[in-house]
């Protein structure tokens, strides 16, 4: 069953409007009819299980059969503070990390990113990102659609993540994973997580240390160096399986 999001203001007591580009997704590329089965989400972890009642140009309207309570997010929210990749490799990152459970993706433009984006480049590229978010979240059954937020400096990003109960960062020159393995059991279900992960140069020294003073530990992920597509995803993959109720 197809699965979409609106705001909360769309829900009604018995129906749901549908606005904006899925109302085309709906009639021209899924080629529904009325009284199809729909699953929607308004991002307050509520399931409605609706048919579709009518069809406008410009608007879809669903009947509410019923609502539940879905468990499929986790009860802590993680960030991921992506150091810019090169290429498109930031689509697989954001991809698969909304499935992996992620609550925020924060790009970072730290020192040895390659990426450079000017302000034009950048809303074109976060508009790209979001929609990926979004078609990643439809597939993987997320009550919300995950935000990609600005591109953010590498010390924005660091006062950003000061607000968070506990933030890692994989680093390639730190050791000790049993340390790793204590740290991450140690994240109890409910406190968000920050995770920085550096651009395909790492991270500077001075980067290291300044999220440091914010609080954050660097960890290890093992002896193997891993590419910053795959880091990312490593961690996350972890935190899922410890964090999962």
């Amino acid at each position: 069953m197809y699965r979409f999001f609106v705001e909360p203001s769309q829900v009604g007591e018995k129906e749901i409007r549908i606005c904006g580009s899925d109302v085309n997704h709906i009639k021209n590329v899924l080629r529904m009819k009325q009284g199809e089965e729909i699953l929607i989400s308004s991002g307050e972890n509520l399931e409605y299980t609706c048919y579709i009642r009518e069809m406008k140009e410009d608007q879809i309207t669903a009947h509410i059969m019923y609502v539940q309570e879905a468990g499929y997010e986790l009860s802590s929210k993680i960030y991921l503070f992506q150091g810019l990749p090169k290429g498109d490799k930031m689509e697989l990152i954001i991809q698969k990390a909304v499935e992996l459970g992620v609550h925020q993706i924060i790009p970072v433009a730290s020192r040895r990113a390659v990426v450079k984006l000017d302000k034009k480049k950048e809303e074109k590229k976060n508009a790209r990102w979001q929609a990926i978010a979004e078609s990643a979240a439809k597939q993987s059954k997320r009550m919300y659609v995950p935000e990609v937020s600005h591109v953010m400096t590498f010390p924005e990003a660091v006062d950003f993540a000061k607000e968070l109960d506990v933030v890692l960062m994989p680093y390639e020159l730190a050791k000790g994973m049993q340390e790793t393995k204590e740290r991450i059991r140690e994240i109890k279900k409910g406190q968000s997580v920050g995770v920085f992960i550096g651009p395909e140069g790492g991270f500077e020294e001075a980067e290291v240390e300044l999220a440091a003073q914010a609080g954050a530990r660097a960890i290890t992920l093992g002896k193997r160096i891993l590419r910053t597509e795959t880091a990312g995803l490593t961690i996350l993959s972890i935190l899922m399986f410890e964090l999962e109720e």
